[in-house]
């Protein structure tokens, strides 16, 4: 008999999809009720509303406060600390040290930051390459972290973590050098790492005129969910924002074959980045 409250029409799934694709640039596909469902599920419980309904009030131009719960909900996705190992191997072996010039300070944007282990991430990154280079990245780095989603930036900004979130990448080296412990498994990011860290909203499909140049970025397992025209905006947009010989780092599974000739690929040993033109 919950059937009917858990289940979205087709045209309403559809409208549904297409309205998430304008607003954030996320392509839901087809038969993708049951992410839906589950993504939705706090939400249809505390509004007492069933799938239908509360995709319909969201999508009114009135609902604003709704609509930015509704699309947080779709777009908050996994993440963990020292993702894949790999890029920030490549970060601290091949690019800052030949990014790092001792005149100026490295700029980082990480996209699509979700709960803040990738810029906390990439802040201990810079913090080991000064301690086993001295002398080198004097001035030190600047990371902007930015999402759509002004939820998990909260959460980000805090950079209190429970134990669940630091048993995910982190070694226990990392844990006593970069963090205080709070009680009950809870550890907080200690204020050298957080210093250099900047949070900010940012909707990737928006412009990014306002957030300066960079000489890395990191977006990592986020083009996926986009259309091919959307991904080809961000990598345009990505390209104008990076410094000449700038880097972009992507997802194992990404590509921007037949997407970008702004970027050529670099292959290393351990992965696969690259190189503004």
């Amino acid at each position: 008999m919950t059937l009917p409250t858990m289940s979205l029409a087709i045209q309403d799934y559809q409208a549904f999809a297409d309205f998430l694709q304008r607003q954030c640039g996320i392509v839901l596909g087809d038969n993708k009720q049951y992410l839906v469902r589950s993504r939705l599920g706090p939400l249809m419980a505390a509004h007492h509303a069933t799938m239908t309904d509360l995709i319909r009030e969201a999508m009114r131009p009135e609902s604003s406060a709704l609509k930015t719960q509704v699309i947080e909900a779709m777009t908050t996705n996994e993440t963990f600390w020292f993702r894949d190992g790999y890029p920030f191997d490549l970060l601290q072996g091949e690019v800052l040290p030949e990014l790092a010039q001792p005149n100026r300070r490295l700029r980082i944007w990480s996209a699509a930051c979700s709960t803040g282990q990738e810029p906390y991430s990439l802040a201990m990154s810079l913090l080991e390459y000064r301690r086993k280079n001295p002398g080198r990245l004097v001035q030190g780095g600047e990371i902007l972290a930015t999402d759509l989603s002004t939820k998990v930036l909260e959460q980000a900004q805090r950079g209190e973590y429970d134990a669940l979130a630091m048993a995910r990448g982190l070694s226990d080296t990392r844990k006593q050098q970069f963090f205080e412990c709070l009680g009950s498994g809870r550890m907080k990011v200690k204020p050298e790492v957080r210093q250099s860290v900047m949070f900010r909203q940012q909707n990737l499909l928006d412009s990014y005129l306002l957030l300066g140049r960079f000489d890395v970025i990191f977006c990592r397992n986020v083009l996926i969910y986009f259309s091919p025209e959307s991904k080809q905006k961000i990598l345009r947009q990505f390209a104008a924002a990076l410094n000449p010989g700038g880097y972009l780092f992507l997802g194992a599974s990404e590509s921007i074959a037949n997407l970008s000739e702004d970027f050529d690929m670099c292959r290393y040993p351990a992965g696969i980045l690259y190189r503004k033109r």
